[in-house]
């Protein structure tokens, strides 16, 4: 099991809410009217709803409106440890992730607003051979992709993260071409990016209410006014189950949130600004560098369900 000495780091939260929402707020169409209609509704304002409206209007969608209970990121968003990686999953996820890497290492090109990527890499440790295999399978299967990955000695993982203890280690994989970035630099960046092609942002509007006719979504009720539209996109994260309720008949969406727990240090004398993301899937365990402390996260086996008394 990978160990971390956090002993003498201190606990704090994440900081920088209220100028986070300073900056997003020129990027929004404020308290202006709702339009009456829209070719798309997009319902959600983190990261995937700003992506989703900005690769629509990327590719030709010029009526799209995203709507956003709260603030710009204030919700799943806003809790994500930024996380980039590219091996993992199945041959779209692959491409989707690659993809990812390219996105968020060049938007800023076109936005001006950065999204604190830093292709610092991952390195997957392994406690067992089990997890070393499926480490092999996982390089072969980058491979296929053009994502270049190491199989690495214990020795190796050392150098490439002197925090780890490796005493247990049988090994790991390097991916030098993972990276992080700041989950709510990422909504900043696309939401201009979106703005620019077209699409209107706005805060504070709940959706109260999706009219389906004929089989088909013709519109949202909000609490600001209706809106008529041709598609509904339900990007409201871990509330994306409730949404799907809204509609008649109502869509289910298997999704409920389970409690999830992690740290952010203060900063820690050793901690490289550069060092590569750590993932200890035996231990359900990751952690990166963030403001020159330890941004840790466990991803418990049997999790607890949120919102039950």
């Amino acid at each position: 099991m990978m160990a971390v000495n956090f002993a003498r780091s201190g606990w704090r939260k994440r900081s920088g809410w209220q100028s986070f929402k300073h900056s997003v707020r020129h990027l929004t169409n404020g308290e202006r009217p709702l339009p009456a209609s829209s070719q798309v509704v997009v319902c959600g304002g983190g990261a995937i709803g700003c992506s989703v409206a900005y690769h629509l209007a990327k590719v030709g969608f010029r009526e799209i409106v995203l709507l956003e209970k709260g603030s710009l990121g204030c919700g799943t968003t806003w809790h994500a440890a930024g996380l980039v990686p590219q091996v993992k999953g199945s041959h779209a996820e692959i491409r989707m992730r690659k993809y990812g890497v390219k996105l968020y290492s060049e938007i800023s090109q076109e936005t001006g607003l950065d999204t604190s990527w830093k292709g610092v890499g991952s390195l997957l440790i392994a406690s067992n051979e089990g997890r070393l295999t499926s480490l092999k399978r996982t390089q072969c299967l980058g491979r296929l992709h053009g994502v270049a990955a190491e199989i690495v000695s214990p020795t190796e993982c050392s150098k490439l993260c002197p925090l780890i203890r490796v005493e247990d280690l049988v090994g790991g994989l390097w991916v030098p071409s993972d990276g992080n970035v700041i989950p709510t630099d990422v909504v900043q960046s696309l939401t201009k990016g979106a703005k620019m092609k077209g699409a209107k942002i706005f805060e504070k509007v709940s959706v109260e209410k999706i009219e389906v006719r004929n089989g088909r979504v013709h519109g949202v009720k909000t609490n600001r006014g209706d809106i008529s539209c041709e598609v509904f996109v339900n990007c409201a994260g871990q509330w994306s189950r409730e949404v799907g309720m809204l509609s008649y008949p109502p869509v289910t969406v298997p999704l409920h949130s389970a409690e999830h727990f992690y740290i952010v240090t203060k900063p820690m004398k050793g901690v490289d600004p550069m060092m590569p993301t750590v993932r200890d899937a035996c231990s359900h365990f990751y952690f990166r560098e963030w403001n020159g402390g330890l941004l840790a996260g466990g991803f418990e086996p049997q999790s607890k369900p949120c919102f039950h008394d």
